[in-house]
């Protein structure tokens, strides 16, 4: 679900439109999460968020713990790092990740993003 003349994979360097920055060294990235998948991972763009697959269902904010967790190994990040901002009970989720580099997650998330499209 692409915007007409905005491309779901951004030019090297530039943040993807799931990605924004909410003070100094700290972020929020926009999710549409689809539980009870076969595997966790990312699975490209829905719209302006990033898409991912989770195993877990969403039974007693065990999917909130997984998103946690799925993001932490992700970015290398302690999973104080990480936190669910809104959307506990709804597949459209926004998460905040305290980050002093960058041009670190954006790489990681354009990576993630063109495996996703092969």
């Amino acid at each position: 679900m692409e915007k007409p003349g905005i491309p779901a994979i951004p030019a090297s360097g530039h943040r993807p439109l799931c990605l924004s920055v909410a003070t100094q060294g700290v972020f929020l990235l926009k999710l549409h999460v689809q539980p009870r998948a076969s595997e966790n991972r990312i699975a490209g763009m829905h719209g302006e968020a990033l898409k991912l697959r989770l195993t877990t269902p969403p039974v007693d904010g065990k999917a909130n713990k997984a998103i946690v967790a799925f993001f932490a190994g992700f970015f290398r990040l302690p999973k104080s790092a990480i936190m669910v901002l809104s959307g506990h009970q709804s597949r459209c989720k926004m998460i905040q990740i305290h980050c002093n580099r960058e041009e670190y997650l954006i790489e990681k998330l354009q990576t993630a993003l063109m495996e996703s499209e092969r």
